[in-house]
């Protein structure tokens, strides 16, 4: 199914109270970001509970009473200059757009993020002026089985996945009729850099741009090959077969600890592709990992900050040692690069960043097949983790979804590691050319 046969409207929700007009700073980190929105789409299926008009109305209702708490969201995003951005909390509102399809959950088979899922996300032309694109977007769509399907995307400039995550709680439970319980903080002062003077004390791999393809000035070809996504499923038992590989390697050096299974099923993923994409073995490959800091540096960031609390690091060996070495080896890797973010780590980052003249050449919206911002495909790879973050199982008063899931899959060896249920399963989301996508399914299972 590549397409979809859809009515839509569409209205701006505001806050159901008067809220603070007020310009909210924002750290250099959260504009260290592509300016564009994070998706995640939720399947809700037909139950006695669930009737999609009032279901439609419910979610607005319950959203205009989620912006008194979280307002910043139904504000937009300004250039203070050309080269730094504030947040003009002036209550716009929401951008909520209510769909209807005839297709019904099934046709979504293994909810890919392709062409047709992609529909039910709102659509953002990023094209107009920052001033008039809402930071929160959210699209209803009521499905011919019944069910509904809630695509919605917050702008990665005000925050991260865990961020996300807080809200839909929130707006969930104000839904079910409920009090708010968390409320967040949104203060970014905390993360200003310090002494202006102080000098950077780490190389920050996640500020450079990766590794080329040896024999390759620029990556514009790469750029522009065909690709494709998958969700490939990891049972319990295979992420544990995989720690157990990654632990029981008689070269694996003494770590103190056994590996983990983000560590174990991250360090697989990266030299599956490595292999797949069948490099020299002297090729530099990096694998970039966003880290969340909040509990790293001193005193931890508020439990409920509402913001941007990852930074990125992108650790690099050759593909030959990757595809030569053990699952070890990689995991060993990832771990190393993500303990070196501690307090100062985080403090030489927020330091480099604001002595950046201009921030613009991280913040180009990526997308398939784009010529601008940095690329991280091939010969790299780039993992998102959401493990343990809560973006699924948000019950609005009809139960819960029966499917959560990533659709910021933009580029070639862009990946999303998540639960995929209480059991310990995983599924992993992926972008990778069409000529590596096969062999990669096949060797992603066969090496477990």
């Amino acid at each position: 199914m590549s397409s979809l046969d859809m009515e839509a409207s569409f209205c701006m929700v505001k806050p159901a109270q008067q809220r603070p007009n007020e310009i909210m700073p924002l750290s250099d980190l959260d504009q260290s970001i592509a300016l564009n929105h994070v998706f995640t789409v939720h399947f809700y299926p037909a139950n006695s509970y669930l009737l999609q008009e009032t279901a439609v109305q419910t979610l607005k209702d319950s959203l205009s009473k989620a912006l008194v708490l979280f307002y910043p969201l139904a504000g937009r995003l300004q250039w203070i200059n050309t080269r730094r951005l504030e947040l003009n909390c002036n209550s716009a509102g929401a951008l909520f757009v209510e769909a209807k399809s005839e297709a019904t959950i099934s046709d979504f088979g293994d909810f890919s993020p392709n062409a047709a899922m992609k529909q039910l996300i709102p659509q953002v032309d990023y094209s107009q002026a920052i001033h008039e694109l809402p930071v929160l977007v959210i699209q209803v769509t009521r499905l011919n089985c019944g069910g509904i399907c809630l695509g919605w995307g917050t702008s990665h400039v005000l925050g991260d996945a865990k961020a996300a995550a807080h809200f839909m709680s929130e707006w969930a439970r104000i839904a079910r009729g409920e009090s708010p319980e968390n409320p967040p903080f949104f203060d970014r002062r905390i993360l200003l850099p310090g002494d202006p003077l102080a000098v950077p004390l780490f190389d920050h791999t996640g500020l450079k741009p990766p590794p080329l393809l040896l024999g390759k000035s620029d990556n514009m070809e790469e750029r522009q090959k065909e690709t494709t996504v998958a969700m490939l499923g990891l049972s319990k038992e295979q992420v544990q077969n995989l720690k157990n590989k990654a632990n029981e390697d008689p070269t694996n050096p003494n770590m103190g600890r056994a590996f983990t299974r983000y560590e174990a099923v991250a360090g697989h993923m990266w030299r599956c592709a490595c292999k797949v994409r069948d490099h020299k073995s002297e090729q530099p490959t990096c694998l970039r990992i966003a880290v969340d800091f909040r509990n790293r540096v001193e005193p931890p960031l508020p439990k409920w900050y509402f913001g941007n609390g990852v930074i990125a690091v992108a650790p690099i060996t050759t593909s030959g040692n990757l595809a030569s070495k053990p699952l070890a080896y990689a995991s060993k890797i990832i771990r190393e690069a993500v303990e070196e973010i501690t307090n100062e780590y985080v403090k030489s980052y927020l330091v480099t960043l604001s002595k950046e003249p201009d921030l613009s050449k991280f913040q180009h919206p990526y997308g398939v097949g784009s010529s601008s911002g940095v690329f991280r495909g091939n010969p790299n790879f780039h993992i998102t983790s959401w493990i343990g973050i809560p973006l699924r199982g948000n019950d609005f008063g009809w139960g819960k979804e029966v499917y959560c899931g990533p659709m910021n899959l933009a580029y070639d060896g862009k990946s999303t590691i998540l639960d995929n249920d209480e059991d310990g399963s995983l599924v992993v989301g992926l972008r990778l050319q069409v000529a590596h996508m096969d062999a990669f399914k096949k060797l992603f299972y066969e090496d477990i």
